[in-house]
C-alpha cells in the first residue's frame, strides 16, 4: 500500500514505550486473549453505542488496533459501517480479528489519503509513543468529514495497583520502577485533536470499576490482555516475590471493601471528531450575535472585572 500520508509524523523524538516489548505480549497474549477480553468487550460495546446515535453510513471504516477483533464483534453490522478494515500491531493478534485484517503500526499508518469513511481505536492509543503523529495521520487517511472515534484509557486508570506498587518499592526497594504511563486527561485529549486538525472535537470521561479477590488475579488478567508494564525506562527482570506481596497486601489494606474485594478502575476517554469539510458547521466570530445572552437569561450584563452587587 502507499507510504503513511506523514513519515515525519511517524517518528517519534521520545520512545515512552518499548514498542517492540507491547508487539511480542500481543503476539503472546492472542491465542488465550478471549479468556481476558471483558474490557475490550464492554468498552468496545460502548463505543458501538454511541456510533448508534451518528446517522450516517460508513462504506469503508478502520479500526485500528483491533487486538482480536472485539471492536467487529461488538458492531455487526450496527452503526452504518459497511466494510471494516482491521490493523494491529501484533501480526497474531491480526490473525485472530475476522477478515480483512493486517498488521500494521499505529505509528506509520500504510494508508493513502482519503480512504476511509470512519476510523475506530479500542483501547490501543494509549500505547503509542506520538499520540499527536498517529492522530495526524489518521485525519490524513479520512475523507472529508469523515468520522473519528476513539476509546483509549485515561490517567487514573489502575490508580490503586500503581500506589500499592510504588509504596512496595519505596519500603523494600529503596526506588520506585517507572510504571505510570504518560496517559491523556480530557483536556490533552481535546487539544491533541485540534492540534491535528480535526474538527468539531469532543472529549468525555466514564469510569469502570472491576472487583477482584486480590491484586494477584488482577496482574493475571492484565498479563492475559497483553496490558502489563512496557514502559520503556521500566525496571528489567521479575519484580521481587516480597515486592508483590507487600503490594497486594498494601492493596487490600488500604482499598479492599467490607468483603475483602479490591477495586481496579479504568478511565476511558471517548474522543469523537471530524476530519475538516467546508460545509460543516463553524462557530460565530466573536461579537457576531445578534442577541445579548445576558437578555435570554433575564440577567444583568457585567463588564470584565465588575463585581456584581449584593441584592
Amino acid at each position: 500500500m502507499p507510504a503513511p500520508a506523514s513519515a515525519s509524523a511517524a517518528q517519534s523524538p521520545v520512545q515512552v514505550f518499548d514498542r517492540r516489548l507491547l508487539r511480542h505480549r500481543r503476539d503472546r497474549a492472542a491465542a488465550g486473549l478471549a479468556d481476558y477480553d471483558f474490557l475490550l468487550t464492554e468498552v468496545g460495546e460502548r463505543l458501538a453505542d454511541r456510533l448508534d446515535d451518528i446517522r450516517r453510513r460508513f462504506p469503508m471504516a478502520l479500526d485500528l488496533g483491533c487486538h482480536h477483533g472485539a471492536l467487529a464483534r461488538c458492531l455487526n453490522g450496527r452503526g452504518g459501517v459497511e466494510r471494516l478494515i482491521q490493523t494491529d500491531l501484533s501480526p497474531r493478534m491480526a490473525a485472530a480479528a475476522p477478515s480483512p485484517a493486517l498488521a500494521a503500526d499505529e505509528e506509520a499508518l500504510p494508508f493513502a489519503a482519503g480512504t476511509f469513511d470512519a476510523a475506530f481505536s479500542l483501547l490501543s492509543l494509549h500505547w503509542v509513543n506520538d499520540l499527536p503523529g498517529t492522530l495526524l495521520q489518521l485525519r490524513h487517511a479520512l475523507k472529508p468529514d469523515g468520522l473519528l472515534l476513539v476509546a483509549m484509557l485515561g490517567g487514573d486508570t489502575l490508580h490503586e495497583l500503581r500506589t500499592a506498587l510504588a509504596e512496595a518499592e519505596m519500603d523494600l526497594e529503596g526506588g520506585l520502577s517507572p510504571r505510570v504511563s504518560p496517559f491523556a486527561d480530557v483536556r490533552d485529549a481535546g487539544m491533541l485533536l485540534q492540534r491535528a486538525g480535526f474538527a468539531l472535537p469532543v472529549v468525555d470521561r466514564e469510569t469502570l470499576t472491576v472487583s477482584y479477590a486480590d491484586a494477584f488475579r488482577l496482574m493475571r488478567d492484565l498479563r492475559g490482555m497483553a496490558a502489563a508494564n512496557a514502559v520503556a525506562e521500566r525496571r528489567r527482570g521479575m519484580t521481587r516475590r516480597a515486592t508483590l506481596l507487600a503490594a497486594a497486601t498494601g492493596y487490600a489494606d488500604r482499598f479492599a471493601d467490607a468483603d475483602g474485594r479490591i477495586p481496579a478502575t479504568f478511565e476511558v476517554l471517548y474522543l469523537t471528531a471530524w476530519a475538516p469539510h467546508p460545509e460543516q458547521p463553524r462557530p460565530l466570530r466573536p461579537g457576531s450575535a445578534a442577541s445579548r445572552l445576558a437578555d435570554a437569561l433575564g440577567t444583568e450584563e457585567l463588564s470584565a472585572g465588575e463585581k456584581a452587587r449584593p441584592g
